[in-house]
């Protein structure tokens, strides 16, 4: 099963980028969601190679934001693909059967549609208002995900689903009660000056009542 815990990079240079992304892996974060929003394709091919070694080094799953055709080039662990990017069929076309293609849902009818197409896991916020994306969606809560799990419970439909958009420690005790598989966070790991600790203690949350 996946990791509970994504960390969505974050910096507007290869340089920043690289370090954040370091510091997250460094520090016991193994799953990383490259973000690198309009940039040059040059740079961000060559901070997608510089992520996908470091994350081979990690041995953490490198998934890229948005860009199947650069997934695919780099033979990066899988894509994230959000509600106006690439159809899932298409990015399952051209990666295949064995890379990890996970989507941005904001409502259940998005999970049922992604689930549908073939998804592995999935994003589902925004949990309540991050200024790390521009153009949220309607604000979940806590309620949201109760409701929308519920329905999917009822379905009988299975599907990892992640909280994302603004999570804090303090919040993910509840959170992981609303039956989600784990949280994908950025900001947070990105300006924690105790990225260890927080990490850790996000861990602890994330897998306390798993059994082994």
């Amino acid at each position: 099963m996946y990791n509970k815990l994504q960390y969505i990079s974050q910096g507007d240079t290869i340089k920043e980028q690289l370090y954040n992304i370091h510091e997250a892996l460094d520090n016991g974060c193994d799953w990383i969601q490259m973000r690198f929003k309009n940039q040059k394709p040059k740079k961000t091919f060559a901070l997608a190679e510089a992520v996908h070694f470091l994350c081979e080094e990690y041995l953490a799953n490198f998934i890229i934001n948005d860009d199947v055709h650069l997934a695919e080039q780099i033979a990066a662990d899988g894509v994230h693909l959000g509600l106006t990017d690439t159809s899932i069929l298409e990015a399952r076309a051209i990666l295949g059967e064995t890379k990890i293609i996970g989507a941005t849902a904001n409502t259940f009818e998005d999970i049922t549609n992604h689930i549908n197409n073939g998804c592995d896991y999935i994003g589902l916020g925004p949990f309540q208002f991050t200024k790390t994306k521009e153009n949220l969606s309607p604000i979940l809560g806590l309620d949201g995900y109760r409701s929308i799990i519920n329905k999917l419970n009822t379905k009988q439909k299975e599907m990892p689903i992640y909280a994302i958009g603004g999570i804090t420690l303090e919040n993910v005790d509840a959170l992981m009660t609303t039956g989600i598989h784990g949280i994908a966070v950025s900001g947070i790991i990105t300006e924690s000056d105790q990225k260890n600790k927080l990490i850790t203690q996000l861990n602890e949350k994330l897998y306390a009542n798993v059994i082994i």
